[in-house]
């Protein structure tokens, strides 16, 4: 057992030398954060991560190295990198804007907003509910008013924000539904308008690589800005019609949100043990069930007015629930055909997707085994 002893002692010496390494490339990552916030450019560079990838996993190959062992340390040393370079703020695309109100700015998305607006360098107020008594105050010689507030009251708060917009104000909303919003910011305001959607939640580490939609208003070239500001913080833009992003949330989110809560209020009604559940999980069936829990960890305010927002995401709900009963039908009828048939139609649907989804979640599985076993 000496031997073992004196492989496992050279080990440790090599992983310390591996962490004296990683420190120098943070280091080096320090300093590239800094050259970016200088010259306004977006934390997130994809061409430049891709070409990087594909150069070590040729590399490693040549040195008889897994790639994907390498592209797997690399990808978690960006994910740090990207969080790292925050600290340095970012350049301010318009110097010209003097205040820029969020209406619910002290909210976790708000907040979360107008922390990287102040990163920016923009002079940031909050409106809660409690100040609409100071609100002209608030509002007075804002050059940008940005609502977010829960999905319930959004209509409302749009129409309390009338009286203290002027034209050149640019009003914009962080709301996951789009269509009435940005229907109501049309109608109370002459000046400029965009509806936001950020396709994430309050708890990101970074904003690399993070989707935001954008469904034009009015007078684009005026809020400009904002949009090239969001991407210098790493996010990416995704431009799409109110109608057309609304139906597409009625899949993205009501219809999942759904299907998630669902299955977490099965789950709580069943003689099974949640302990138990995960010591016997495979990694897929945990990471399942963490995507489960996750929801009943968030707002379920939140939820139910996604899911409750338009008749439309009851009745894609109400074909889900004929789906299950169509699907079961193939196990009560012992038709074992039926049912691969309909496998494959389904696997005909998703196309070359199959295998792509089925690569990505190749590393998720890794690291739920890495849980497991952590």
């Amino acid at each position: 057992m000496e031997a073992l002893k004196d492989l496992r002692s050279e080990i440790d010496s090599l992983d310390r030398e591996l962490i004296q390494l990683f420190s120098k490339r943070l280091e080096l990552v320090s300093q590239v954060g800094k050259v970016k916030h200088q010259h306004g450019l977006p934390i997130y560079a994809p061409d430049r991560e891709i070409s990087m990838l594909q150069a070590r996993r040729l590399e490693a190959e040549k040195a008889g190295i897994s790639p994907d062992l390498i592209e797997d340390v690399l990808r978690r040393f960006m994910r740090e990198s990207y969080t790292n370079e925050n600290q340095f703020g970012f350049k301010t695309v318009n110097p010209n804007i003097q205040k820029i109100v969020i209406v619910g700015g002290n909210g976790k998305l708000g907040g979360l907003f107008a922390r990287y607006l102040r990163a920016s360098g923009y002079p940031i107020s909050v409106l809660e509910r409690d100040d609409w008594d100071v609100a002209e105050r608030i509002l007075a010689n804002a050059d940008a008013v940005i609502v977010s507030v829960p999905i319930a009251n959004t209509l409302e708060t749009i129409e309390r924000l009338k009286p203290y917009l002027t034209e050149n104000m640019l009003l914009a909303d962080l709301t996951s539904v789009k269509r009435e919003p940005l229907s109501k910011m049309l109608e109370i305001h002459q000046g400029a308008v965009v509806g936001l959607h950020p396709m994430f939640g309050p708890d990101i580490t970074s904003m690399a690589k993070q989707v935001v939609v954008r469904c034009d208003g009015r007078f684009p070239d005026r809020y400009e800005w904002l949009l090239e500001q969001i991407q210098i913080w790493g996010a990416k833009i995704h431009q799409t019609d109110a109608i057309e992003h609304d139906h597409h949330m009625t899949y993205v989110q009501a219809l999942r949100h759904f299907s998630t809560f669902a299955n977490g209020l099965h789950l709580s009604k069943q003689p099974v043990n949640l302990a138990n559940l995960l010591a016997l999980s495979s990694p897929i069936y945990r990471l399942e069930l963490a995507m489960i829990g996750r929801l009943f960890a968030q707002d379920a305010e939140l939820y139910a007015d996604i899911i409750m927002d338009k008749p439309e995401n009851l009745e894609v709900i109400e074909s889900l629930k004929q789906t299950y009963e169509d699907a079961l039908k193939f196990f009560e009828n012992h038709d074992r055909q039926g049912f691969i048939d309909a496998f494959h139609q389904v696997r005909a649907w998703f196309g070359d997707y199959s295998e792509q989804f089925l690569k990505e979640s190749h590393q998720l599985l890794q690291q739920a085994n890495d849980l497991k076993q952590g």
